[in-house]
């Protein structure tokens, strides 16, 4: 029987600077956690074999800067995305206002080919911090998904690794069903116009 061809996966994790992107993929990646914060400089990414109902598949996650000096940078690291992550730290208001940007950023740079169906997935990280400097409600989050056409939504912490598996298995999933999607209407971009001259003179034998 003929092996299925190797799949990869391209992930993109979106979000304000200092919001937990690279801790996110460190912790899922390499299952560790470091409190030094180092900001991102334009991109890097990390690769993960995972099984998404028993299929091997290579996630490419891309840990973007947020910084807004970098953000022209994203027409090379988002074209050929197959989900995109957002994320923002449930203790700073600013982050989760800023999602909308990020979103719209990215359909604009990215151009997928269906861009309202195109998968995303929010991640509100940092709820290891103390419940009382807590500025997001789960509530307000679910809402904001809901009106962006049901957003998968998960609560995360990078430090003490809470949902983190959970979370990035949607997003495998999604992304899967997203390069499935791509590769089926891949060979049917423009339709070939045949012109038939039934006007012309002579003996079609």
């Amino acid at each position: 029987m003929a092996s299925r061809k190797k799949v990869l996966l391209k992930v993109i994790i979106l979000g304000d600077s200092g919001v937990g992107k690279t801790s996110l993929m460190k912790q899922y990646v390499n299952k560790e956690f470091s409190a030094s914060y180092k900001a991102t400089i334009g991109a890097d990414f990390s690769t993960k074999e995972v099984l998404v109902d028993d299929r091997q598949v290579t996630m490419q996650i891309w840990d973007t800067a947020g910084q807004e000096r970098f953000q022209s940078l994203g027409v090379a690291f988002y074209r050929g995305a197959d989900c995109c992550v957002l994320v923002y730290d449930v203790n700073n208001a600013k982050s989760f206002e800023a999602l909308d940007s990020w979103r719209d950023e990215f359909l604009i740079q990215a151009s997928p080919r269906d861009p309202d169906n195109f998968p995303f997935v929010v991640l509100g990280n940092k709820i290891d911090v103390d419940e009382s400097k807590r500025v997001i409600s789960n509530k307000r989050a679910i809402t904001f998904c809901q009106s962006k056409g049901d957003i998968p939504y998960y609560e995360t912490s990078a430090k003490e690794a809470i949902n983190i598996d959970q979370a990035f298995d949607v997003i495998a999933r999604n992304a899967l069903a997203q390069e499935e999607s791509e590769d089926f209407s891949g060979d049917f971009d423009d339709p070939i116009n045949i012109h038939i001259d039934n006007d012309r003179d002579g003996c079609a034998c």
